[in-house]
């Protein structure tokens, strides 16, 4: 018997499955969505770092030209999302579009992407928390501050558990009340990085911008690439589309609303920060709270703590909640145990599911050192990246699935070609060792999926 690994999903079916979602989302909350996971504390720590090290003052240009490369698949992601307004984002694109075991592999990278970022971000937010406590004459018992480290003296990192189910115990009260927190922390983390930036403002000297391309045009394209992970997370957006109304409209303004805001921020500390202090100075910890110590600003500083510890629990809210979208998703194809892809009657959420992801994060977080693992986010992102963009072509060939009045990325087939390009050169730029890990992940999915995905999922049973 031969393998039929190609097998499409039907939209029809998926529309079917996902109509118990309740649809309370509109354009405004998937912009918080998307914002609380791109703008974390990348934002005061990154501008520094680049400018320091790649591209100077010129370090703006670097956050601006990473911004339009991801605007390509963002208008990608646009054009899915508003044509197949579907849970499961990339995942579900990729059964639709490519075929089952493509549609696997997009799912596979996406579980890497989101379970480890969270749990990565989990230990952050850890340890700035642990800070706070110590500078209030507060000290957790070092066996409770770290992974399980017998050799020195940690057992489990508590605070990073604790952060984890509390956040989840939240998504699973509803997300209409998750929402409203979730877009207050937002509008706060916004306030303070404006803040910041109108009053560095008043301390920039013109000076410090000369040299701006110190280390030429070649620096500010080094500095690009580097950059261009920060914006990574925005296609978690896409994972709320059939809990969004009107989603053909609202859909493209969360995805590319939220690329927008987060230029304007990256770019704009970037100016600030280089005016502030000479770029040379920048290779520090923390860039912004050290420019704000040089200009004897310390209540700003301290005030960016807050703003950092908000920034990594927005975007712990935005990933989990994907996360167990992303599994319904599966378990709803059958490609992973069908219990995932239930939905709650009483909710009408997938709580099994959001409580499965809830519990595997909280034990990466708690118990397992992820130094070595946070790269493997990365090359996750931007494989689904390029599949979704180079997926545009055969989308638009489907003429089954209809998308009028929705988005579409203009200079087809140009502008989508140009961007799984350009993704796939982002991916050249990573580490052998993460191409190795990524090998190890890819190598234990493809195992799963032959000897229990491809026999139990829907359109197995369909053929039989």
């Amino acid at each position: 018997m031969s393998l039929n690994i190609m097998r499409k999903e039907s939209l029809d079916r998926y529309l079917g499955e996902d109509k118990l979602f309740v649809k309370s989302m509109n354009a405004r909350d998937l912009m918080a969505i998307g914002i609380g996971t791109v703008i974390g504390t990348g934002i005061f720590i990154l501008p520094g770092t680049i400018a320091a090290n790649s591209a100077g003052p010129g370090v703006s240009l670097s956050f601006l030209f990473s911004a339009i490369v991801c605007a390509l698949a963002a208008m990608c992601y646009a054009e899915f999302a508003s044509a197949l307004p579907v849970a499961g984002s990339a995942y579900s694109y990729g059964n639709v579009v490519f075929g089952e075991f493509f549609g696997w592999l997009l799912g596979w990278a996406l579980v890497l992407e989101y379970m480890l970022a969270v749990a990565s971000v989990s230990t952050g937010w850890a340890a700035y928390f642990n800070t706070l406590l110590e500078g209030a004459g507060i000290h957790l018992p070092k066996a409770l501050s770290g992974p399980f480290d017998p050799a020195h003296g940690t057992y489990v990192n508590i605070v990073a558990v604790v952060i984890v189910l509390l956040i989840t115990i939240m998504l699973a009260h509803g997300m209409q009340s998750s929402i409203r927190i979730n877009n207050i922390a937002v509008f706060l983390k916004i306030a303070i990085i404006l803040i910041f930036i109108i009053v560095g403002f008043f301390f920039i000297k013109p000076k410090n911008y000369h040299p701006f391309l110190p280390y030429h045009m070649k620096g500010v394209i080094h500095g690009a690439t580097i950059g261009f992970f920060a914006y990574l997370g925005f296609d978690c957006v896409s994972s709320s589309a059939a809990e969004v109304k009107n989603p053909k409209r609202n859909m493209p303004l969360g995805i590319i609303g939220t690329l927008a805001v987060a230029t304007v921020l990256y770019t704009g500390v970037a100016v600030v920060l280089t005016g502030m202090v000479k770029y040379t100075k920048l290779d520090v910890a923390n860039p912004v709270a050290f420019a704000l110590q040089m200009v004897n600003q310390d209540w700003l500083a301290e005030l960016l703590s807050i703003g950092a510890l908000i920034g990594m629990f927005t975007m712990m809210v935005s990933m989990i909640y994907s996360s167990s979208r992303l599994i319904y998703a599966i378990g709803r194809d059958g490609l992973l145990p069908s219990f995932l892809g239930k939905l709650d009657k009483k909710s009408h959420s997938p709580q099994i599911a959001l409580w499965i992801v809830a519990i595997i994060i909280a034990i990466m977080g708690g118990l397992v050192s992820l130094d070595q693992l946070t790269s493997l986010v990365n090359i996750g992102t931007l494989f689904a990246f390029m599949l979704v963009s180079f997926g545009i072509i055969p989308l638009r060939k489907r003429k089954d699935i209809g998308n009028r009045g929705g988005f579409k990325v203009p200079l087809y087939p140009v502008l989508p070609i140009i961007s799984g390009l350009a993704c796939l050169g982002m991916m050249t730029q990573l580490k052998m060792e993460t191409y190795i890990g990524a090998a190890i992940w890819f190598g234990i999915g493809i195992i799963i999926y032959f000897t229990y995905g491809y026999w139990h999922s829907k359109l197995a049973q369909n053929n039989n």
